[in-house]
């Protein structure tokens, strides 16, 4: 009946790969719905601590692979310990600019902002729009562009504040963010990462918590983190400057259905990543890794990612 209905056998092969854009499009919806629905708004995931892999060898002090779709936890390793977290900071700082304002906003590089540690080739007095200066910062790990969006929107309700004021009320809305969501063990002092002294880090929290924040932005703002899907991207400031942000993460591109991450890396923290990959239609993975080392993060994702498919395909 199908090839009475088309004219043509374009038309034929174009009516299945709707019917199944379709039909992948209809599970994630379903998981994120159905996800809402039985969590309610403020909560977030939890499950029973158990490690369905076999034992391995990791890096990290701390790791965490959590199945959303499932709520089953696949491995534990330290989940509750609170540690460092580096630039996995910039995932939480992302999500109250996203909320505080809308994605067309302007955000204007100051001078000061770039006197953060790191040069990412911004210029001062830039404009860009929020959504895009939030997809740079995320992808380069930029600590001057996020700093230049928590100056930039915390100075449209503290006009007369200064820097370090108006930089205090916005960790203190990602602290807020952290207890409205229930990140138990999570504590940000500033918005970047960046290491306050040689021993002490400038945001704490457990592999469990940052796995529990990656899938409420999955659930709520799954645009957030979308650029961190790519290798590399370019974007274009309202000043028709061109800036390439080349993905922190090595594994771009070659994780099977690669959703989100995020890296991190300071002399105190580590080498901590955090990321979500859905090798199935609508059955996202966190997983969540703290103080490996530089490289070793990536060696021990690997390593987990590995688990998990061998895992999803025995079961």
């Amino acid at each position: 009946m199908i090839k009475k209905f088309f004219k043509n056998r374009e038309l034929e092969i174009k009516f299945f790969v709707f019917l199944a854009m379709g039909l992948s499009l209809l599970l994630l919806v379903s998981y994120v719905l159905g996800s809402k629905i039985e969590r309610g708004d403020n909560s977030v995931g939890t499950g029973l601590v158990q490690s369905r892999f076999p034992e391995m060898m990791l890096k990290a002090k701390a790791a965490y692979v959590y199945d959303a779709r499932t709520k089953t936890v696949l491995y534990a390793k330290n989940e509750n310990t609170r540690m460092p977290l580096a630039s996995l900071t910039k995932v939480m700082s992302a999500l109250v600019a996203k909320e505080l304002s809308p994605d067309y906003s302007t955000v204007t590089i100051s001078r000061s902002a770039l006197d953060t540690d790191g040069d990412s080739g911004l210029r001062p007095g830039e404009k860009w729009r929020l959504k895009d200066i939030l997809d740079f910062s995320l992808v380069a790990s930029s600590n001057d562009g996020m700093r230049a969006v928590a100056l930039a929107l915390g100075a449209l309700e503290q006009s007369d504040a200064s820097d370090e004021e108006i930089i205090g009320e916005f960790v203190s809305r990602m602290n807020r963010k952290a207890a409205e969501i229930d990140l138990k063990n999570t504590y940000f002092r500033n918005e970047t990462g960046l290491d306050e002294t040689e021993f002490k880090g400038g945001a704490y929290g457990t592999a469990r918590d940052m796995s529990s924040l990656m899938e409420y932005i999955l659930l709520y703002h799954p645009d957030l983190l979308e650029a961190t899907q790519e290798v590399s991207m370019f974007a274009l400031s309202l000043d028709d400057y061109r800036h390439e942000a080349k993905n922190t993460n090595p594994l771009a591109g070659r994780i099977p259905g690669l959703v989100a991450s995020k890296t991190g890396f300071t002399n105190t923290a580590g080498g901590n990543l955090a990321l979500i990959f859905d090798p199935e239609l609508g059955r996202p993975i966190v997983v969540t890794i703290l103080g490996s080392t530089e490289e070793g993060r990536f060696e021990d994702a690997q390593t987990l990612i590995n688990a998990t498919l061998k895992h999803l395909n025995e079961n």
